[in-house]
C-alpha cells in the first residue's frame, strides 16, 4: 500500500481500482518509495496487511516499536478506568466529556486498551476530526507512545468512513463526536452501521464517543442514543430507525420528559428557560446516574478561559462602508424573509459577514503586531478565506511577521504550518479549523521537543455564533495548565457589539452544560433579522 498524493505520479507506484488506492507488488519496497509506505495504525497499513495475511517481514505489521514513550497522568489513567467499569458492566458507550486539554485522547486511548483486554478484542477503530495531517498523525503517534495493548489500530477521520464500513470493530472511539449531531446526512447513515447503532446492546462494539461540546441541544445527541436506551432498559427500536432516526429520537426524548416542540421545521427543543434548565439536568443524569456512570465530565485544573470583548472603533470611512452594508443586509434580509427564501437569506448572512469582516482587517493586523511586539504567539481564528485568512496574513508578512496557516483546503501542510507556530518560527497562527489542534505553550512535540513558552493570546476576527465552536476554539491554546486569553473583536457601535456579548456569554454557557448554547443562536438571529431561519444556518461550516 502506499499513499501518493492526489495527482501526483510516481514511477513503481500503480492505481488499483479495485481497492482504490496505490500499490506495489513485490518483495520489497523501493528505496524512492519509501516515503510514500503508509505508517502505523493508519488505513493504508491495515489494508495492507488484509492483503498480506501471512507476512511477516519486520515493519509489515500493525504493531511498531513506539519512537517515544508517553507518560499518563493521574486524571488521565482515572478515566481509562470509568470507560473499562462501564465496560465490565455490560455498557456499549461511554461519553467522554472533559473539557479541552484535560488529556481525552490519552484516556481515549487506555480506555479501548482496557476495554480489549476485557472482552477480548482484536480491532480498534479510532474516528478523528480533520485535518487529517495533523489529527491522524497525532492519535498514531500517541497509540505507539502509550503501547498498541495487542490490538489491531486504524485511525481515520470522518470523511473516510466509507474505506471502513465493510470491516468488523470491537471498539471504536469517536473523537469530536458532536460531529454527529445530524442525522441526515451520509456521514451518519455510515456511522450507524458501523457502530451496530441498531443492535442489540450485547452485539454491538463498545464506543468511546469523546467531546468537550456534545451538542447545542438534547435533540441534538442521537449518537448518544445506545446509552440512553440501556439507561431505559429499553431496545435500541425505541430510540433509532433506518427510515426516520431525527423523528424517532425525538420521540423518545419526549416521550421521557424532554421540552419538544413541533414545527414546521421538524421537532424543535422547548423556549422555555425552566424548563430547559431541567431538560439538561435529566439527559446528563441518564449517563451521569449510572452505576458505573456512562460518562464523564471534568473541568479543566487551571480554570476557565478568560474571555472578553475587544471592540474596535472605525473611521469615518470605514464606519460609511459598515453602514452600507448593513443598509444592504437589511433590505435583502427583509425580500429573502417575505418570499420566504431561505437560500437568499442565507446568501445575504453570509455576504455581510464577509463584509463586515473585510472592513475590521487593518484593525486586527494592529492588535496582533502590538501583541508579537510584546513578545506573544497569537492565535487569530477566523471563518472566512478570502476576505479574513488572506488578507490578514498578507497584510502581516508585509509589516515582516512571519505566519503560519491553517486554512484553505490543500493550500498548506497543516501540520508543517501547525509546528511553525508551535517552534516560533512563526509568531502568528492564522486558522480556520474548530478542533483537534493543539497550538498551546510547551507542548511535547513529535521527535520530544517542546514547543515554545511564549504566552499565547487569541483573537476573534469573527466571532462565533455558536457557543460550542467558540469553546472548541478558545481550547486550542488555553490547555494543559497554560491560560490562554482571548478576544473578540467586533465594531463598537454595531450589531457586531451585541453578537459579541451573547458570544462571551454563549462560550461560559458551553463549557457547564450540554445545550446551553441553543438560546444563544437564538438571540443572534433575532439580532439579524435572521429568526426566520433554520438554526443550522447560523452554524454551518462556511470556511
Amino acid at each position: 500500500m502506499l499513499d501518493v498524493p492526489y495527482g501526483t505520479q510516481v514511477d513503481g507506484a500503480d492505481w488499483h481500482p479495485a481497492v482504490r488506492t496505490h500499490l506495489h507488488v513485490g518483495r520489497a519496497l523501493p528505496a524512492h518509495l519509501a516515503p510514500y509506505a503508509p505508517g502505523p495504525h493508519t488505513l493504508g497499513r491495515f489494508v495492507e496487511r488484509t492483503l498480506n495475511p501471512d507476512d511477516q517481514t519486520p515493519g509489515a505489521g500493525q504493531h511498531a516499536a513506539p519512537r517515544e514513550t508517553l507518560e499518563p497522568r493521574r486524571l488521565q489513567f482515572e478515566a481509562a478506568d470509568a470507560i473499562a467499569a462501564r465496560a465490565q458492566a455490560g455498557g456499549r458507550q461511554f461519553l467522554l466529556a472533559d473539557e479541552p486539554g484535560v488529556g481525552k485522547t490519552v484516556s481515549a486511548v487506555l480506555g479501548a486498551i482496557a476495554v480489549g483486554d476485557l472482552r477480548g478484542a482484536r480491532r480498534v477503530l479510532v474516528v478523528a476530526d480533520r485535518p487529517a495531517a495533523i489529527t491522524i498523525g497525532h492519535w498514531c503517534r500517541t497509540i505507539s507512545g502509550l503501547g498498541d495493548g495487542g490490538l489491531q489500530w486504524v485511525v481515520i477521520t470522518w470523511d473516510r468512513l466509507e474505506k471502513v464500513v465493510d470491516h468488523a470493530w470491537d471498539v471504536i472511539i469517536a473523537d469530536e463526536a458532536h460531529a454527529l449531531r445530524r442525522t441526515t446526512t451520509k456521514r451518519w447513515r455510515l456511522w450507524a452501521r458501523i457502530s451496530g447503532h441498531g443492535k442489540p446492546h450485547d452485539q454491538a462494539p463498545f464506543v468511546i464517543a469523546t467531546t468537550a461540546t456534545p451538542g447545542h441541544t438534547p435533540l441534538e445527541l442521537p449518537y448518544l442514543a445506545p446509552a440512553y436506551a440501556q439507561a431505559h432498559e429499553e431496545p435500541m427500536r425505541e430510540w433509532t430507525s433506518a427510515a426516520q432516526p431525527a423523528a424517532t429520537f425525538a420521540t423518545a426524548l419526549e416521550r421521557h420528559g424532554v421540552g419538544v416542540e413541533h414545527g414546521r421545521h421538524g421537532a424543535t427543543w422547548t423556549a422555555d428557560p425552566v424548563r430547559r434548565a431541567t431538560d439538561l439536568a435529566r439527559v446528563r443524569g441518564w449517563l451521569a446516574d449510572q452505576e458505573p456512570p456512562a460518562m464523564l465530565h471534568r473541568a479543566a485544573p487551571w480554570g476557565p478561559v478568560p474571555i472578553s470583548g475587544m471592540p474596535v472603533t472605525l473611521t469615518p470611512v470605514e464606519r460609511t462602508a459598515y453602514e452600507a452594508e448593513w443598509g444592504e443586509f437589511c433590505r435583502e434580509m427583509d425580500l429573502a424573509r417575505r418570499g420566504r427564501n431561505t437560500a437568499k437569506g442565507r446568501a445575504a448572512l453570509l455576504r455581510f459577514r464577509q463584509k463586515a469582516g473585510l472592513i475590521r482587517v487593518d484593525s486586527t493586523v494592529d492588535w496582533i503586531a502590538q501583541q508579537v511586539a510584546a513578545e506573544r504567539q497569537v492565535a487569530c481564528s477566523v471563518e472566512f478565506v478570502a476576505t479574513a485568512a488572506d488578507p490578514i496574513s498578507e497584510r502581516l508578512r508585509e509589516a515582516g511577521i512571519e505566519v503560519a496557516a491553517i486554512y484553505g483546503r490543500d493550500r498548506f501542510d497543516p501540520e508543517a504550518e501547525r509546528l511553525r507556530f508551535q517552534t516560533g518560527a512563526a509568531r502568528v497562527c492564522v486558522f480556520t479549523t474548530v478542533a483537534s489542534i493543539s497550538l498551546h505553550a510547551g507542548e511535547t512535540l513529535p521527535g520530544g521537543a517542546r514547543a515554545s513558552t511564549e504566552p499565547r493570546v487569541g483573537v476573534f476576527h469573527q466571532a462565533r455564533f455558536s457557543g460550542i465552536a467558540g469553546r472548541q476554539v478558545t481550547g486550542r491554546t488555553h490547555r494543559d495548565h497554560q491560560v490562554s486569553p482571548w478576544h473578540v473583536a467586533y465594531a463598537e457601535g454595531t450589531v457586531e457589539e451585541q453578537v459579541g456579548r451573547v458570544m462571551v456569554e454563549r462560550i461560559a454557557a458551553a463549557s457547564d452544560t450540554v445545550g446551553g448554547d441553543t438560546s444563544g443562536l437564538t438571540d443572534v438571529a433575532a439580532l439579524l433579522g435572521a429568526d426566520w431561519l433554520p438554526p443550522t444556518s447560523l452554524v454551518e461550516d462556511v470556511a
